[in-house]
């Protein structure tokens, strides 16, 4: 398994110095002064804005500041914003909890959803049921984002007023941050119906982000069960008078999981690195949003963090899933 490990983490170092370059010349490339998107409505004199420049290393040829930007990313050193004048770690500390506390919300729900629909299509193949699973799969993967995010608003929270529309939590509601992950520090504060608020801004995001997920997740079940349901030995649990429901969990579905952990992995990565149009949508002060702000304002160490970040975050979600690909199934470990 170590040599395993080490083989797999010896192919990120290129892919790695790669997504610095790409994060490094992307926003570059985005037209705009950030010095006149920082300053805003106040004007400098050519001698303070060179001044300006010249402080923040923006007028050092671009090889000169990508070495520079590598030098300070081998120390830890994820610069600083050319806004805030924050450390870019210190706003990515305060800001991820509130992604990961979102994308495991859609993946919770996704999973869930995503797999007991796969299952119960896979064994009702072709019936009315499985038809309305699958295509109510490819209506959820088919629909964008935006729309989506905006009709459960109109629906919920504009006409029925079920849901709240932004935030993670009800205005009145002077929650410490322990943790930064508000399930659990609204929880930890004892406050009655902090939880239950938090629960509720976190119902319409979560669906919004998880519904893609859970259609691909089904999909993907209800191929692989239909794989295994005719396999030899389902036939010989089946002839055995084995409990039905002890074969479809045990031996069916146990084996489906295999192709099944690959996805939820990928998917996994992107809610964490790729959920910027939902935290727009519901003003959800994560990463995502913070990345959107940081593109507008021309900060270039925070967009180059973002994207880094987003990327190894992507990568180490599916390092994870190999390592445990090769753990379900050790043949894979035999072969790299």
């Amino acid at each position: 398994m170590l040599t395993f490990l080490l083989k797999k983490l010896a192919t990120l170092i290129p892919t790695i110095l790669g997504i610095t370059l790409v994060a490094f010349g992307l926003i570059r490339l985005v037209p705009g002064d950030p010095i006149e998107v920082m300053m805003g409505e106040r004007r400098l004199d050519p001698e303070a804005h060179a001044a300006l420049v010249h402080r923040m290393g923006l007028d050092q040829p671009l090889h000169v500041q990508y070495f520079d930007y590598l030098a300070k990313l081998a120390h830890g050193d994820l610069g600083q914003s050319l806004v805030s004048r924050e450390p870019v770690s210190r706003e990515f500390a305060v800001l991820f909890p509130a992604t990961v506390e979102l994308a495991f919300a859609a993946l919770l729900l996704a999973v869930t959803l995503g797999l007991t629909l796969g299952v119960v299509a896979g064994l009702k193949r072709g019936s009315l049921l499985d038809q309305g699973v699958m295509g109510v799969a490819t209506v959820g993967y088919s629909m964008p984002v935006f729309w989506w995010g905006l009709i459960l608003i109109m629906a919920f929270s504009v006409n029925l007023g079920w849901t709240p529309v932004s935030g993670r939590i009800a205005i009145e509601y002077d929650i410490p941050q322990a943790t930064g992950f508000m399930l659990i520090d609204s929880l930890l504060s004892g406050e009655e119906g902090a939880f239950a608020s938090t629960c509720l801004h976190l119902l319409l995001p979560g669906l919004v982000l998880g519904t893609s997920t859970m259609a691909v997740v089904a999909r993907m079940t209800r191929s692989s069960m239909l794989e295994v349901l005719r396999e030899d030995y389902i036939r010989t649990a089946r002839a055995k008078g084995l409990d039905p429901r002890r074969v479809v969990v045990v031996h069916a579905l146990r084996n489906a999981l295999i192709p099944v952990i690959t996805v939820i992995g990928m998917q996994t990565g992107s809610l964490l690195a790729g959920a910027v149009l939902t935290e727009t949508i519901f003003s959800w002060p994560g990463i995502g949003k913070w990345l959107i702000d940081s593109i507008a304002r021309r900060d270039y160490p925070v967009v180059q963090a973002g994207i880094l970040i987003s990327a190894l975050t992507f990568i180490g979600v599916n390092l994870v899933v190999d390592l445990l690909y090769g753990v379900v199934n050790p043949r894979i470990r035999s072969q790299h």
